[in-house]
């Protein structure tokens, strides 16, 4: 519920928020006066003034444009002072997704994020994990006669990524591993050789990042995820396929964290029971 401001209070903060904004814009009375239409004693009233009464909604608005701020803040409606254009560019980014391994903002994500907690729904099978064979096989089409140079680029990347100080949660779909393993849908055509190889690459790196690299299976039928990393409290990027949509507000960040950590709770095989999992499903490849 938000606070009644007493009147005089109220009068008394607008004077000082709205020097505070003059000040920080390197803006005269004499020169916010002609942006606004109004006489430089119009200005000098509004900030010199004693009394409990506040401009018109039509000076405070004009006030708060040409100072690059929001009205509400002038008003001590708000305690952001940004207006909510630059508040919505500020807390939401559509960015350029390539198709392509690890690229340089993913990256830079992950840098910034070093040392928190990050949850990862992978759009197909996480890429931190797979094999070169399997990133070749994968991305050959897309790179064309880079694909060498690219995977051997990224394995750089990938091997940062293992090796920081963050925690990784990661969860899948159970369909994602199961078609993987029969060499269905998305991954029809894949080898027998490769299948066997990548599942032992996914038992090594288990094996040797547990509990810090946590992988979980759910069942899509009972909870739906998008595409999505959450970067500790900093971030959350949303996968659509061409584009990122990456949110910073702390409200929508802690509503991914939450959607994640539902996944989790819902997992059908845990990060624990996940190498027992993964031993079944290699028999049935073997």
């Amino acid at each position: 519920m938000r606070e009644i401001i007493d009147k005089r209070l109220r009068a008394s903060q607008f004077r000082q928020r709205l020097a505070t904004a003059m000040r920080d814009k390197g803006t005269s009375q004499s020169h916010l006066a002609r942006v606004i239409g109004v006489d430089r004693s119009t200005i000098s009233q509004l900030l010199k003034g004693t009394g409990a009464r506040l401009p018109n909604a039509q000076v405070v608005g004009e006030c708060a444009a040409a100072l690059g701020v929001s009205a509400d803040w002038l008003l001590s409606l708000s305690d952001r002072p940004e207006s909510a254009a630059d508040m919505l560019a500020s807390t939401l980014k559509l960015t350029e997704a390539p198709r392509a391994l690890v690229d340089q903002q993913i990256f830079d994500w992950h840098r910034e994020a070093a040392g928190y907690k990050i949850r990862h729904v992978p759009a197909a099978l996480p890429d931190m994990l797979k094999t070169q064979s399997m990133l070749e096989w994968e991305y050959s089409p897309h790179l064309g006669r880079t694909a060498s140079q690219a995977v051997g680029a990224s394995q750089d990347r990938l091997t940062w990524m293992r090796s920081s100080s963050s925690d990784y949660e990661i969860a899948l779909p159970l369909h994602e591993m199961e078609g993987f393993v029969s060499a269905t849908g998305y991954y029809a055509g894949l080898s027998r050789d490769l299948r066997l190889e990548q599942i032992d690459r996914f038992l090594e790196l288990h094996e040797q990042f547990y509990p810090r690299l946590r992988v979980y299976l759910f069942d899509a039928r009972r909870v739906f995820s998008s595409p999505v990393t959450i970067f500790g409290p900093l971030l959350a990027v949303l996968y659509v396929g061409r584009n990122y949509v990456a949110f910073r507000d702390s409200e929508r960040v802690q509503a991914f964290t939450a959607h994640f950590d539902g996944l989790v709770r819902e997992a059908s095989i845990t990060a624990r029971g996940l190498s027992d999992h993964l031993q079944a499903l290699r028999a049935t490849i073997a």
